[in-house]
């Protein structure tokens, strides 16, 4: 059985080191301190038994050891960084599979998505509605885009999109017949609200937000996604709760009016992916995306 190869993290200390001849100039292009590329140089010489440099006045001499195992590593490391480089430019051909919840793909994504097409021609875009939470594994899934809050899963990268703001809605006809139009918010204690069965928890935010009693709100029909949610709400059922992004649209046309605005909330709208992906696409589409959300009425 071959012999286990010495610490990943010991080599990489050592080759930048003996490559750039410099312990700081190692750590600076590490990003690690000082103390960290000595540690692990050390670490290395007492796996190996022999020492890889000498002092030779402030600086650092290799060995004849240290010369054979830098010239070795240096090629290796150099090999490694090639082939992953041209296993980025292969993947970088390969659909892109971003997950979405089933509301914001319907109300958010699609009516972006001939935009985002033409400003990310690269970009070859496969989009998977979700209807339930996304899994730790992020099976199947190149990326996706969802509103929770920390801690994440360890195995997952997590951009920031966007702060989640959420408020009450209503068809101006069901506003006008109800006397909570005008009011304070605590008034809304009178009302039986719509809300959906995949975030049974945005009342209870929301009211948390305008400082309410969630215990004091009385849920009314649930229904199985906010689509269907709101889509009740413009047809006058009753008051629904909705994230801003997700009815501006129905704000600007008509269809629905918030009657006391909307709230930042704990959740915020992120973009995932997995930690160990190294996928160059990710962070153009988390900008992208960023953008998108920080436009105004979006």
């Amino acid at each position: 059985m071959p012999r286990a190869l010495p610490s990943l993290n010991a080599l990489l200390a050592f080759e930048a080191a003996a490559r750039l001849g410099s312990v700081s100039r190692a750590a600076s292009e590490l990003h690690v301190t000082h103390g960290a590329v000595s540690r692990h140089i050390r670490a290395l010489e007492e796996d190996l038994r022999t020492s890889l440099f000498q002092r030779q006045g402030r600086g650092l001499v290799l060995t004849p050891a240290g010369q054979r195992l830098r010239d070795t590593s240096t090629a290796a490391f150099a090999q490694l960084r090639d082939t992953c480089d041209e296993l980025r430019v292969g993947t970088a051909h390969a659909p892109f599979v971003l997950g979405c919840p089933v509301s914001l793909l319907a109300r958010w994504m699609i009516p972006r998505l001939e935009r985002l097409m033409e400003e990310l021609p690269d970009l070859d875009l496969h989009l998977r509605p979700q209807e339930t939470a996304f899994d730790e594994s992020l099976g199947g899934l190149d990326a996706a885009i969802m509103a929770g809050e920390p801690p994440w899963p360890n195995g997952w990268r997590v951009y920031p999109l966007a702060s989640e703001r959420i408020g009450p809605v209503a068809s101006p006809g069901f506003a006008k017949a109800h006397p909570f139009a005008g009011s304070r918010p605590q008034d809304i204690e009178e009302q039986t609200l719509l809300h959906t069965q995949s975030r049974p928890d945005a009342w209870g935010l929301w009211a948390e937000s305008v400082g309410l009693p969630a215990k004091r709100l009385t849920l009314g029909q649930g229904y199985p996604h906010l689509y269907h949610m709101i889509e009740a709400a413009v047809a006058g059922r009753g008051l629904a709760i909705a994230p801003a992004q997700l009815v501006a649209g129905d704000l600007a046309s008509g269809r629905l009016v918030a009657p006391w605005g909307f709230h930042d909330v704990r959740p915020q709208w992120v973009l995932a992916t997995s930690a160990r992906a190294a996928d160059a696409r990710v962070e153009p589409l988390a900008e992208w995306l960023k953008a998108a959300f920080a436009e105004q009425g979006s």
